[in-house]
């Protein structure tokens, strides 16, 4: 789809060019201005305002050196970053991200889309995000904590919990957490809520970890029963085998779907009795092993080697839960073939455009990242909440609260869609209702914010 306001059509051209090389981030503006057109053609004051201008360009973005000493007392050196993108409704918030693909324009696409994804939870979080491209797979847990130790003694500077609020993505679990929080509380000599996703016995908050999953499910649900589907007899193919796949995969098969086909970054298993979430639970979070061993537990089940043709296997609903640009034009093509009936993202933007191009033409529903993904934030967001109030929520309250924000969001980008003339295009309605939130914010605050 082609851009046609001006005003937009200026700036995505200004951008592209002064970012040529930061490709992702340059897709997730692209996706973000074709859906807030409709809205731009009839607010001027936006233009005026000088608000796309500004939402696009980070407040701040933090780059640094890591220096770590390895077992073998070699320095080694990473690069660490902090994009501080938008605080009009809220501290910065968004995860840090371990792994060698890190770099600035990664975590730029990962912050634009968490200013949006944070509005639509309707807490008051701003959007950011950071990391590094250091990879903690094959290191040691005392080489993951001088890294850790390291990163935070920079980033201790910037952050704080009215400020930005760091929690976990990937690479970044219960351990790097751990380690992380330590160092800033040594470094700060206070304790305070300042990064999220903590360990339960020093302020973290019961369903963290579920979150994203879950409200990935609870969010596809509104979305089937809205276009007179459920999940009940529906045959699911969840990319990934991380937090959001493993409990997404819970959470579906509670809802009466049948998870057929999973993956990780080498290859892909099918079971057709539906994949066990016990035996994945515990080969990536107590084993940290390779989905292959499924078959070690399940031996009827097949593994095939390569990722990317899990999206060949038939389904009715594909939920890409691993990372960024994962499901092309020839998986969706794959998918539409073999009859699949709805599509949501549980990764950050892991439908390229294309792809998500063919699902809106086929009529498929489907569910974009910032909408579908955002429970993961909205948990840590309680989470903060439970932080500042020194208490602690039951494990029902939190995915009671939890349900009801995703039930919530659901109901807001289809009334957004809806209001500018795309009715059932969740895309449009998420970044349209994401941003009307975040611009008259700006707005409010005056053109020197």
């Amino acid at each position: 789809m082609a851009l046609k306001n001006e005003y937009l059509k200026k700036n995505y051209e200004e951008l592209s060019a002064r970012y040529a090389e930061q490709k992702e981030f340059i897709q997730a503006v692209r996706e973000f201005l074709e859906s807030v057109e409709p809205l731009i053609d009839e607010h001027p004051e936006y233009e005026k305002a000088g608000i796309i201008e500004r939402i696009v360009e980070p407040e701040r973005a933090i780059l640094f050196r890591v220096s770590w000493v390895d077992d073998n007392g070699k320095v080694q050196v990473n690069r660490g970053y902090r994009v501080q993108f938008n605080s009009a409704i809220g501290p910065y918030k968004g995860g840090l991200r371990l792994h060698p693909t890190v770099n600035l324009s990664v975590i730029k696409f990962l912050g634009f889309e968490q200013i949006f994804k944070n509005s639509l939870t309707g807490l008051p979080m701003g959007g950011g995000k950071g990391g590094s491209d250091f990879d903690p797979k094959g290191k040691s847990d005392n080489e993951i904590m001088r890294f850790c130790q390291s990163f935070m003694t920079e980033l201790a500077k910037h952050i704080g919990p009215d400020t930005d609020v760091p929690a976990g993505d990937i690479g970044v679990g219960a351990r790097e957490i751990g380690f992380l929080f330590g160092q800033y509380k040594r470094l700060q000599n206070e304790w305070t809520g300042t990064l999220t996703g903590k360990g339960l016995s020093y302020g973290g908050s019961l369903a963290r970890t579920q979150a994203t999953g879950y409200g990935l499910c609870y969010l596809a649900n509104e979305m089937l029963h809205a276009n007179g589907m459920d999940f009940k007899g529906m045959r699911a193919v969840i990319s990934g085998s991380g937090n959001v796949a493993t409990y997404a995969n819970q959470k579906a098969t509670q809802l009466g779907a049948k998870v057929v086909a999973m993956s990780d970054s080498n290859g892909y298993i099918v079971d057709e009795n539906g994949i066990d979430f016990n035996v994945i639970k515990e080969i990536k979070e107590v084993k940290r092993a390779r989905i292959k061993t499924y078959l070690d537990y399940v031996p009827s089940a097949k593994y095939v080697e390569g990722c990317s043709g899990i999206w060949t296997v038939p389904c009715d609903i594909a939920m890409p839960c691993a990372t960024q640009n994962e499901l092309d034009i020839e998986g969706a093509k794959a998918l539409l073939a073999n009859g699949v009936k709805a599509v949501a993202e549980g990764a950050n933007m892991p439908t390229t455009l294309e792809a998500t191009q063919a699902f809106l033409e086929a009529g498929i529903p489907f569910a974009p990242a910032k909408a579908a993904n955002a429970g993961g934030v909205a948990t840590s967001g309680l989470e903060m909440s439970q932080n500042s109030m020194r208490l602690s929520w039951s494990f029902d309250e939190v995915d009671e609260k939890l349900h009801g924000i995703m039930v919530n969001i659901y109901k807001n980008i289809s009334d957004a869609a809806e209001k500018v003339g795309k009715p059932g295009n969740l895309v449009v309605g998420a970044n349209v209702a994401g941003f009307i939130k975040v611009a008259d914010a700006m707005l409010a605050q005056g053109i020197a914010y």
